[in-house]
């Protein structure tokens, strides 16, 4: 068999397979932190989980095909080692950029939705004492300054 196809063969199965582990492994602890992020809505965490790795599937397995030609034929064992080495670290470094990114807008939403509310209108500043404003009193006085 050539070394080239055989290196692309390998690349292909370690790839499928990384990309499978974590995706089972996002999956399965990703459920809790969801749970959170969603006040404890499990259908919406468990769709929202599900989209995920749909997507996450779609994307790695896209990068995969789209970096499977090497630029020189692999003739060495030395060769085919370091083209996968290559390739690997690239689908390891797209898993791990796409984790992080995942984690980031996940925190972001849920410090969105376990901040309190914040009340609208104007406030005074810290240490200063302000009357409350009722509105403008049509030929009355103008409104205390702060």
């Amino acid at each position: 068999m050539n070394p080239t196809v055989l290196t692309y063969l390998v690349y292909i199965a370690a790839s499928v397979a990384l990309t499978i582990w974590v995706a089972r492994t996002l999956t399965r602890n990703g459920d809790v932190f969801l749970i959170d992020v969603f006040h404890g809505d499990e259908k919406i965490a468990a769709a929202t989980n599900r989209l995920l790795v749909v997507g996450f599937y779609l994307v790695n397995l896209g990068f995969v095909a789209l970096n499977l030609r090497v630029s020189e034929p692999v003739l060495s064992t030395q060769q085919a080692i370091e083209a996968l080495a290559s390739k690997l670290g690239a689908v390891a470094l797209l898993l791990g950029v796409f984790h992080l990114v995942n984690v980031f807008v996940l925190s972001r939403v849920r410090r969105r939705r376990t901040a309190p509310a914040q009340p609208q209108g104007p406030y005074a500043v810290a240490g200063q004492h302000q009357q409350p404003w009722t509105g403008p009193s049509y030929g009355g006085p103008t409104p205390p300054q702060g």
